[in-house]
This record gives structure tokens, C-alpha cells and sequence, in this order.
């Protein structure tokens, strides 16, 4: 899959669109055999409407696309809606696209019915379980964490890299589904310390946090990786010395080392050096250049080390005079 390969390392493909797609509201079904519309999930960031149409236009059947994006910055959360003229056609498309993979990606296409009612048919029918997977290298892309599980553990589901929604750069970390509860207990303890990629993953049990945010009614299928899961983006803060260049690093698990602190910044710039206060949960990393600083704190804000979000903002050169 060279010519794959290709279109994930350069810009995302360019389809062309046609112009016959009558597009038409959202139908809310009354009842399971009216369903007509699938969830999308697992979508990149650059995954737009006219993409998902050059994808399902040809059926003839395609009645509208929808991406669902953050009502606050405008971004894609990764995951929309896709309706057909009936039922049928949804059908044929849920059985002959899901875990295909999309065009022009390593990344297959995740389905679903967009609502379940009483007596609806589910084709992956009972509940989801999840494990959290961390300390994920930069080119690790949701197929290659989806097939490092499904290689050992066929119940695998699909698998999400959490990225920034304004960078599409990786957080370095993400989450695997799996139908079988035993194979994802397996998993928890076989695959913690795996290489993926370049470096060892971190695993733990995937739970998401109290209070997310409810999901509204007609779009009850929609979140396979709930925005609990995610951390907010935030806008760099104000910070009045243009040669500063070095980051606060909070919230670090006690536990965790400089080079594990270098790993997660190194990539965004040439690092000055990374450092670790013993025991407060803190550190500071100082890049070469301001632009390399202001771009971790926005792009890196929340990414999981040793399964805790650090926060960012402007710190103060640790090799300067108080």
C-alpha cells in the first residue's frame, strides 16, 4: 500500500464533487426499520463534508453529510452523520464500507447506526471495552494502533490517536475497543511495555470522567471516544518577554523522568534542555526558539504522561538569575 502511505505523509486527498447530491434536513426516524442515517466515527482532522460525499456519492442513494464540529473553535470532533434515501441503502453501505478502508488512508471506515431503538439491529451488538493506551510516539496513526492489537486480539473494534484539533499533531495518546472483555483484559497486561512504532506503550483501563456532556437525542450513537476523554484546547497564554522560551510543565506523575519529558516536546523543536523537580510534580522544558515554545503549549496542552494531562503555560529559564 505505497501509494497510501504516500497520501498520509503529504496533503489529504482532493476528491472531486458532484453536483447532483440533493441534500435534504436530517430525517428523525420514528421507528427502527426508518433509520436511514450512519455515525461516522474515528474521522481525522482534515476529514471534511465534500470528502465523505466523493466516498458515498456514486451509491446514488446519499441524502446529506454532516460533521459534527466544537461550537466554541469551529473544529471537526471527529466524527459526523451520513444519510441515505432509505433504509436499504444505509444498509448496504454499513455491511459493504465498515472497516474498509477509507480513500487515499491507512484508516478504515467505523459505521454505525446513528440511533438504536427497541428491536433495532446492531451488527456489533453488545457493550464496548475500552483500555487507554499512552505515551504513544508522534507517527503512530489510529491503523497502526488499531492492527498493533488486532494482530493478537481479532475482537478488536477500531482504535482512536487523540489529536490536536487544530494541528492534527498527536497527543500521545489514544484508546482500542474490543467486543470481548477477556481479550481486553489480556491486552491490559500482555501489550503494557509493546513497542508501537518507536517507543512502549503504557496501558491502562479506559475510563471516561463524571459529567461529560450529555449527547443530544438523535444523535445518541455518536461519541465512540467521549470529549471526557479529551482535553480542552487552549489559546497560548500572554506572556510579555518575546525571548522567553521555556515552558512550565505541570501536573506530572511523580513518577516521571526527563526523558520522558524530552520524548513528548522534542518533536515540536530543538530542545535547550528538560528538567524534572524530584518530587513536586513538576518541570520546565526550554526550546531553542519562542515559536517552538508557543506551539507546544498550544498543541500539547493536556497530553497524557504516565496517565495524567499536564498543563502548560510560560515558565521562567531555570539557568537564569532569580
Amino acid at each position: 500500500m505505497a501509494s497510501s502511505q504516500q497520501w498520509m505523509m503529504t496533503a489529504p486527498p482532493q476528491p472531486s464533487i458532484p453536483s447532483s447530491t440533493n441534500y435534504q434536513p436530517y430525517h428523525q426516524p420514528a421507528t427502527a426499520e426508518e433509520v436511514r442515517t450512519l455515525w461516522i466515527g474515528d474521522l481525522q482532522y482534515w476529514v471534511d463534508e465534500s470528502y465523505l460525499q466523493s466516498c458515498f456519492a456514486h451509491t446514488n442513494e446519499l441524502l446529506s453529510i454532516k460533521i459534527i464540529r466544537n461550537k466554541i473553535t469551529g473544529q471537526p470532533e471527529g466524527y459526523g452523520f451520513v444519510e441515505f434515501v432509505s433504509h436499504a441503502a444505509a444498509e448496504r453501505v454499513l455491511q459493504t464500507y465498515n472497516g474498509a478502508l477509507m480513500p487515499g488512508t491507512e484508516q478504515t471506515f467505523r459505521l454505525n447506526w446513528a440511533s438504536f431503538g427497541a428491536g433495532e439491529k446492531r451488527h456489533d451488538a453488545g457493550p464496548d471495552h475500552s483500555i487507554f493506551v499512552g505515551d504513544l510516539a508522534p507517527d503512530v496513526t489510529d491503523y497502526l494502533l488499531q492492527e498493533t492489537f488486532r494482530l493478537q486480539y481479532p475482537s478488536v473494534r477500531g482504535a482512536k490517536v487523540v489529536t490536536d484539533p487544530n494541528t492534527g499533531r498527536s497527543k500521545g495518546y489514544g484508546f482500542v475497543k474490543f467486543a470481548d472483555e477477556n481479550e481486553r483484559n489480556r491486552a491490559m497486561s500482555e501489550m503494557n511495555g509493546i513497542y508501537c512504532s518507536s517507543r512502549p506503550m503504557r496501558i491502562s483501563a479506559a475510563t471516561p470522567k463524571k459529567g461529560a456532556a450529555a449527547v443530544p437525542q438523535q444523535y445518541a450513537a455518536a461519541r465512540a471516544y467521549p470529549a471526557a476523554y479529551t482535553p480542552s484546547v487552549q489559546s497560548v497564554p500572554v506572556d510579555s518577554d518575546v525571548n522567553n522560551t521555556t515552558v512550565f510543565v505541570g501536573n506530572l506523575d511523580l513518577n516521571a523522568t526527563e526523558e520522558e519529558l524530552r520524548q513528548v516536546f522534542l518533536p515540536l523543536g530543538e530542545l535547550i534542555y528538560a528538567k524534572i523537580t524530584p518530587g513536586r510534580g513538576f518541570g520546565f522544558v526550554q526550546y531553542v526558539t519562542r515559536a517552538s515554545a508557543e506551539e507546544a503549549i498550544q498543541s500539547l496542552q493536556g497530553t497524557i504522561i504516565r496517565q495524567q494531562p499536564v498543563r502548560l503555560s510560560w515558565g521562567r529559564s531555570q539557568t537564569a538569575k532569580p
